[in-house]
């Protein structure tokens, strides 16, 4: 991914329920087959998207990049599945503090559209 494609573009309708948010996160970003499905592993395979020998992304980004997730349809998905949302908002906030914690950079940005 080069420098001006660093934005991701997701429709929100596509990630309403854990099941569908993961389905969807994981073929967008090419997790590995052994991804948990669950924050957690979000959290984990997230926080190395500028490290492709790691294994835990398909999509990746270059050292010093930060990614922009647009969220597409954000109110309905915020609506309907409010637990989710704050999971993802509280996750993508995590991943970029345990990367700061660590001495290196914020990697995540989400943008909300509709």
């Amino acid at each position: 991914m080069s420098k001006t494609d660093a934005v991701i573009v997701m429709d929100g309708n596509r990630l309403i329920g854990v099941d569908d948010f993961h389905s969807e996160f994981a073929a967008v970003f090419g997790f590995p087959a052994f991804y948990g499905r669950n924050m957690d592993a979000w959290i984990d395979c997230m926080s190395y998207l500028d490290e492709p020998d790691a294994g835990l992304s398909k999509l990746n980004v270059a050292a010093g990049q930060v990614l922009t997730i647009r969220i597409d349809n954000h109110k309905l998905f915020k609506q309907a599945a409010p637990q989710q949302w704050n999971d993802l908002l509280e996750s993508a906030a995590f991943v970029n503090w345990r990367r700061t914690e660590a001495g290196g950079g914020a990697i995540l940005a989400l943008a909300y559209y509709g």
